[in-house]
């Protein structure tokens, strides 16, 4: 595998990983574990989006 599709694959399988999150809450009972999981798939789509916008550009910037 290149390096240039590891970020790509790390932000795709981080996508996965949230959406199977969130369709571990939506099957819960427990209101606090349905919250639990809610904000863990949360917290991954920020960081998906974060580590997608960083290998999207050729330039920072300023």
């Amino acid at each position: 595998m290149s390096t240039e599709n590891q970020p790509n694959e790390r932000v795709r399988q981080m996508r996965d990983k949230a959406e199977q999150l969130e369709q571990a809450a939506q099957h819960s009972a427990d209101p606090a574990e349905r919250r639990r999981l809610t904000d863990k798939a949360m917290r991954i789509r920020r960081q998906s989006e974060q580590e997608n916008g960083r290998g999207s550009g050729t330039m920072d910037p300023m």
